[in-house]
């Protein structure tokens, strides 16, 4: 089979990086965490913001890499040290738009991303693949949740990470990160004109991961 470039992109907590991992898996592909990649850099910001006055300074001389273990999955490493569990805890997720609507470090991790994609079968996760990072690939996917799902989801996330959240709250950060992301300047959360749409909401990772899975094997065929 041909080798194609797969985007997901969506809202906060529609399931976008679990479902990503089950299709690369399955597919034999490259999963791309582009969520996590934000997350390092405001990890960053918010550990050395008071030695900086810009964010092209911020990021002048960081060294960020993506490594996979076989044991622990994608690991992100930020100057040489792994800071992936990290990059759940509040402050990072409290903070994560606001550095993400930066220009600077958009341009720095959307340059960093189409590198990771030059070679085909990678699945990508994030905000603006479909429509800024890899506009060209080969199958887009829009997913989208309820509200009140999401935030179901992300307090059982947080449960299992030891993190303190409640229901309310969880739903009020969604919302609030939901207009923010759709509304900022810089590469805006929308779907792409050739994205297929998927409510996630009441399926299992299992029927959303078929989905994608035969969508994916469409595209291929079509290449073939």
């Amino acid at each position: 089979m041909t080798a194609i470039n797969i985007a997901l992109d969506g809202p906060a907590a529609a399931g976008k990086s679990t479902i990503a991992k089950h299709v690369a898996a399955q597919l034999g592909m490259i999963y791309v965490d582009t969520g996590a990649m934000y997350r390092a850099i405001t990890y960053h910001y918010l550990k050395n913001k008071s030695q900086f006055t810009n964010f092209k300074d911020l990021i002048s001389n960081i060294q960020l890499e993506l490594i996979y273990d076989p044991d622990k999955g994608q690991r992100v490493l930020l100057q040489d040290e792994d800071i992936t569990d990290y990059l759940r805890e509040n402050d990072v997720t409290q903070n994560v738009s606001y550095v993400s609507s930066m220009q600077e470090v958009r341009e720095f991790l959307v340059e960093a991303q189409q590198k990771l994609a030059i070679e085909k079968g990678i699945v990508m996760d994030g905000r603006d693949i479909g429509t800024t990072v890899l506009p060209n690939a080969e199958l887009k996917v829009y997913m989208i949740a309820s509200v009140e799902e999401r935030a179901m989801r992300r307090l059982k996330d947080n449960e299992a990470r030891g993190i303190d959240a409640t229901y309310e709250q969880l739903m009020k950060d969604i919302a609030e990160r939901d207009a923010y992301d759709m509304n900022r300047e810089i590469s805006p959360l929308r779907k792409a004109d050739d994205a297929i749409e998927i409510d996630t909401t009441g399926l299992t990772i299992e029927q959303v991961t078929e989905r994608i899975i035969s969508l994916a094997r469409s595209a291929q065929n079509q290449i073939n």
